[in-house]
């Protein structure tokens, strides 16, 4: 509510409101066998442990695919009646045929627990509402998310879900024309860095957005450079010392 603010470099880090299970038992387990977005980090601690993922669209496919190298089992928990209803057919084909992957279809997960950690979970059959308890070492939830970008001008090219595109991912149609190379992380504004969850092909783990905050800022101080700029209050004579973000 301040107006306008004139500057010359920004970087985007919004985030995004991620589709919530809304069953209170395991919301109390995030971070505890109980995961938003996919299991990159936690694959290799899951060895020979039953794995269950929500999600019936390719990023879940994809995440069963890679857990299935580790886990004991990996259970696709779909509310539609068949696997091809939201993923691609070369991702249906490659979990039929993989021995320790199975769907459990017409289903949804609506309750679960554990002593501290996840042990178990509730599956309730949509159609004839019957309800199973199963062991359960890990969930992960990939319902989809929404970026927080509704904001932005048309100018900052997003994908279709409106996660913000930079880099190599910028369209050459939509890039502006300039006299030095686009940063990694630089959208298709120049100047304007996205980094985080907002940013499309975003890995969706905290410590990979916090990660991309540190490299945009250095990022920022190399276009600073460029452009023969310095940050408001330091002189040329004192920059910031190597490994500090000023």
């Amino acid at each position: 509510d301040s107006g306008p603010v004139r500057c010359s470099a920004v970087i985007l880090a919004m985030g995004a409101s991620y589709r919530r299970l809304d069953v209170p038992s395991l919301e109390a387990l995030i971070g505890a066998g109980v995961f938003y977005g996919s299991p990159t980090s936690e694959a290799s601690a899951l060895a020979g442990r039953d794995v269950f993922i929500v999600g019936g669209a390719n990023s879940a496919g994809q995440a069963a695919l890679h857990l299935a190298r580790y886990a004991r089992t990996v259970t696709l928990v779909v509310r539609a009646d068949s696997l091809r209803a939201g993923m691609s057919e070369y991702l249906v084909r490659q979990i039929e045929a993989t021995d320790n992957i199975q769907a459990r279809l017409g289903c949804q997960v609506v309750g679960g627990g554990g002593d501290g950690r996840l042990e178990h979970l509730v599956l309730r059959d949509i159609g004839s509402q019957t309800e199973a308890a199963v062991e359960a070492s890990a969930l992960f939830l990939l319902i989809g998310a929404q970026p927080n970008s509704d904001w932005l001008p048309s100018d900052i090219e997003r994908d279709e879900q409106g996660f913000v595109l930079t880099g190599a991912d910028v369209s050459q149609r939509r890039a502006v024309p300039l006299d030095r190379s686009p940063l990694l992380l630089e959208t298709s504004m120049p100047g304007v860095l996205a980094a985080g969850d907002v940013r499309h092909g975003g890995v969706k783990r905290v410590a990979s957005a916090v990660g991309e905050g540190s490299i945009a800022v250095q990022f920022l101080h190399q276009l600073f450079a460029v452009e023969h700029r310095q940050p408001r209050g330091r002189s040329k004579e004192h920059p910031s010392p190597p490994g500090r973000a000023g």
